[in-house]
């Protein structure tokens, strides 16, 4: 029997309403029911803030949980790009419910001595420092020179502690919650909350743990990349689409939260092996790629939107790639070659010179056995180069991409400067940003 699910700009939207039915429905209970004497609508404004930060920061466990259904219609990289700037917005929302009190209600805020302050303000004044503290170590941690694993423990470890006493901040305080039907909310909300934790930090990973992969080759190549061939000790990757990523565990359990995300540089056609290329560009990469063959791995995927398989009647396809930004694309290429795919596709790859170019060699390969026109772009190329010179600029594309190519899917991974110079040039030249669609280069 055929099942025909919506289609996936319908299930985006409809994920969106639920979460925007999500966010509303504190201010729906709290606001039912016989209200509070003596209150302004300053007082009320500034509870209003509260109660949408804690909903706000409430919808970012949902967030990062990685529910398929919710990361399938847009990619998890824009889910965790709105995580981030959601949080942003949830502390924001946290600053002004205290400044409010703070500058028309001091004495509201009793005495700031958290030594002697009244248990249930002092909770709410963790929880907005340590929410504080989140945001601020996430956006600067490269600058800061936080090192990853130290920052995702702590970014785990301050979550809880903040949602944990925001949440006894309110129930505490008492105020818009006496009644019991308000007080089922934020009981149910509490519930909620320590489901997620239990699904993302003990049922996921124990189902991971449950079904190991090995690595059976470790294959280098051009500019220092490393392909490491995985195998399934149990079951394989399911709904597996060319371009999409796993998160990698090596040499620990899926519980150690030593797992990063790595793209898949092989078409499911290929499968159940999973090969990822991997570029030695911080501590866990550089360790992966000496990763000896018989070593045990776990994945945890596969995510992303980044497909040919998501423009099944696309004419053809464009693509333009940094680095190792080319390793989707090497997928979704590969997946083209397997199923015998005629539609011309063009690649447009920027390096700093030919010998970072990855995969140049069976790139080559590839351009004599499907449609495939690769244009490279070195910045420092060889006394003999007579290829494209420099950057992805709007000339390279304006002389590679006719016009008949401006409705065709355009696929950008790679460093950000590239990628938004390449955006705002096909703009300009007339491509749509519905036909646009750009893989977020650093996840982590």
């Amino acid at each position: 029997m055929t099942v025909n699910l919506p289609h996936p700009s319908l299930r985006a939207i409809a994920w969106i309403a639920l979460a925007a039915l999500a966010l509303a429905l504190p201010f729906i209970v709290l606001l039912t029911g016989e209200r509070a004497s003596g209150t302004s609508f300053l007082w009320d404004f500034s509870m209003g803030l509260g109660f949408g930060a804690l909903a706000a920061t409430g919808l970012q466990f949902v967030l990062t949980a990685r529910f398929q259904p919710i990361t399938r219609p847009y990619g998890i990289d824009i889910v965790y790009l709105f995580h981030r700037y959601f949080a942003i917005g949830a502390v924001a929302l946290m600053l002004g419910h205290f400044a409010i009190l703070y500058f028309w209600f001091e004495d509201a805020l009793g005495d700031l001595n958290p030594l002697t302050a009244e248990w249930e303000l002092t909770m709410g004044r963790i929880a907005l420092g340590a929410f504080v503290l989140l945001v601020i170590t996430s956006e600067f941690r490269k600058t800061l020179r936080i090192p990853y694993e130290l920052w995702r423990y702590g970014h785990i470890a301050l979550a809880i502690i903040a949602f944990g006493a925001a949440v006894t901040h309110i129930i505490g305080v008492g105020h818009f919650t006496a009644e019991a039907d308000k007080r089922i909310l934020w009981l149910g909300v509490a519930v909620s909350w320590i489901g997620l934790m239990v699904w993302t930090r003990a049922i996921r990973p124990l189902r991971l743990w449950r079904n190991p992969w090995r690595i059976v080759e470790n294959i280098p190549r051009e500019g220092g990349v490393h392909s490491l061939v995985l195998e399934p000790m149990g079951r394989g990757l399911k709904n597996w689409k060319p371009g999409q990523f796993v998160w990698l565990t090596l040499g620990a359990s899926p519980f150690a939260l030593k797992e990063h995300p790595f793209t898949i540089s092989t078409p499911p056609e290929h499968g159940p092996q999973v090969t990822l290329s991997i570029k030695p560009l911080g501590d866990f990469s550089e360790w992966a790629v000496h990763t000896k063959p018989g070593a045990k791995a776990y994945l945890d995927g596969p995510y992303g939107a980044f497909s040919v398989d998501n423009d099944p009647d696309a004419k053809g396809f464009v693509m333009i790639a940094g680095g190792v930004g080319i390793t989707p694309m090497m997928s979704n290429i590969h997946a083209l070659q397997e199923r015998g795919d005629p539609r011309p596709v063009i690649l447009i790859y920027g390096n700093k010179d030919w010998e970072s170019a990855h995969f140049r060699h069976e790139l080559a390969e590839l351009e004599e056995k499907l449609n495939l026109k690769v244009v490279h772009v070195l910045e420092n190329p060889p006394e003999d180069w007579e290829g494209e010179t420099g950057f992805i600029d709007r000339k390279v594309l304006a002389d590679h991409l006719p016009e008949e190519t401006r409705h065709w899917p355009h696929f950008l991974c790679g460093p950000g400067p590239l990628t938004d110079a390449a955006k705002s040039d096909l703009v300009a030249m007339g491509v749509p940003l519905t036909a646009i669609d750009s893989e977020i280069f650093d996840l982590v």
